[in-house]
Parts: C-alpha cells; sequence; structure tokens
C-alpha cells in the first residue's frame, strides 16, 4: 500500500482540487483514483475504489465531510481535510483524521501532511503484517520463518530434522536450512503431533525420514536418514527409538 498511495479527491470548488491535484503531481508514489464535487459521490466513490487516502472538504452542499466519515462507518480510508475554516479542526481530530489543513494550502505545509500519511500507512501495514504473521504462526500445520526480511512457511512434512543451535535451531528441510529463534524445547512441542521425536538434546527427527537404526553402544543407536544424515542417540532418548524397533517385529 505505502508504495504507491491510491488517493481521492473529494471538494465542492474545482479550483480547490485543482490544488490537490497539482499538488500530489509532485509525488511519484501517488495515484489519484478520481474525483468527487459532493458527499454522496464521495461515499460511493470511496465504496466502490477503497483509496488508501482521501482529501476531503467538510463543506459540500449535500452531505459534509462529517457526514461522508458517519456514511462510512468504521471501515475508513485515512482522511486529511482540506477547508477554509479552522474551526473544525478538533472535530476532525476526534473522528481519527490524520491532517488537517488549511486553505489555500501551502505546498511545505501539504508536502509535511503527506509524509505523515505515508509514515501511518506503512506503520499500518506493518501492524497487519505481524498480526498476520503471530495468528499463523500459532497454527500447528505450518512454521513461520523471519529471516533478513523474508518470511518463509515451512510444513512439519517438509522438515527432516532439527538441531539445536545456542538460541537458535536449525531446521533441515531437504537441501534448505531455516534458522528460527526458537529453543527445541518449544519445536519439540509443535512437532511432536507430526511425527517428530527427540533422538538426542540437541536434535529432534521426523520419524518419516528415518531410513535405518544402527545398534550403538550402551543402547544407543545411530540414526540414519533417507538423505544419509547420521545422528547418534543419546541414552537418556533411545527409549522412543526401541519402540519403533519393537513395533516394527
Amino acid at each position: 500500500m505505502t508504495d504507491n498511495i491510491r488517493v481521492l479527491i473529494v471538494d465542492d470548488e474545482a479550483l480547490a482540487r485543482e490544488r490537490v491535484r497539482t499538488l500530489l503531481a509532485t509525488d511519484p508514489g501517488v495515484t489519484i483514483l478520481g474525483e468527487c464535487t459532493g458527499g454522496r459521490e464521495a461515499v460511493e466513490a470511496i465504496l466502490e475504489h477503497h483509496p488508501d487516502l482521501v482529501f476531503l472538504d467538510v463543506q459540500m452542499p449535500d452531505l459534509d465531510g462529517f457526514q461522508v466519515l458517519e456514511a462510512l462507518g468504521d471501515d475508513l480510508p485515512a482522511i486529511v481535510f482540506v477547508t477554509a475554516y479552522d474551526e473544525y479542526a478538533p472535530r476532525a481530530f476526534e473522528v481519527h483524521a490524520l491532517d488537517y489543513l488549511l486553505k489555500p494550502i501551502e505546498p511545505e505545509r501539504f508536502g509535511r501532511a503527506l509524509a505523515h500519511v505515508r509514515e501511518t500507512l506503512r506503520d499500518t501495514d506493518d501492524r497487519r503484517l505481524h498480526d498476520l504473521l503471530d495468528a499463523l504462526a500459532t497454527r500447528n500445520d505450518r512454521l513461520v520463518i523471519r529471516t533478513r526480511g523474508k518470511v518463509s512457511f515451512v510444513k512439519p512434512s517438509e522438515i527432516d530434522w532439527v538441531e539445536a543451535d545456542g538460541k537458535h535451531a536449525l531446521l533441515h528441510a531437504g537441501k534448505e536450512t531455516h534458522v528460527v529463534r526458537q529453543q527445541l524445547q518449544r519445536l519439540e512441542t509443535r512437532l511432536a503431533p507430526h511425527g517428530f521425536m527427540r533422538v538426542h538434546r540437541s536434535a529432534i527427527v521426523n520419524v518419516d525420514r528415518i531410513k535405518e537404526l544402527e545398534p550403538w553402544f550402551h543402547g544407543e543407536y545411530v540414526v540414519i536418514l533417507k538423505d544419509g544424515t547420521k545422528l547418534t542417540s543419546s541414552a537418556a532418548h533411545s527409549e522412543a527409538l526401541h519402540r519403533i524397533i519393537d513395533a516394527s517385529r
């Protein structure tokens, strides 16, 4: 959204609309969706086009700017009021307008308002993304991995094994290795319902990826995965491997 702001201009005065349009023309990150000359027309246009930002006049012949917002309800775009009267400013901020510009609009003041809108929209996008990722992270059918600004989604069935690496864990999935900032114990709890088991204090494996179990010393095993990876089980975690062998007999 913030890379390109989609704008609607609402004002019953042609010169006022032209002024806003001219000021916006200097910003390549803005797309003007259209112009409206009245409140009712603005309500229809906002519902149809879902702009990111509306420059909204207060006094108009049919619906005023505040009545436009009332008609739209809670799902509002960013609003910047543009008017020749400063007495509406307190009410404008009560309805959560991002800014309030007085006519005639000064270019420097307009630029600050647009910068404020862009920053607010960017913050809103970030919050929505974090909320989405947090919601996805609570699901057990995938793991959400954030690294260097990139977000990856990995299904448990794609993971071969997981090893502890200090405060992080390394998820080995085919030829890829993902670094996650989670303790191995927490991952073990999440992955256990998907057929994962701990074979060592620093490793858990996808049971479906086990190719062979070779007896080792003191009841331990060398766990050989289908990709050739070899892991040595610890005595404390070999009991589950014993059960796998007994179940196969």
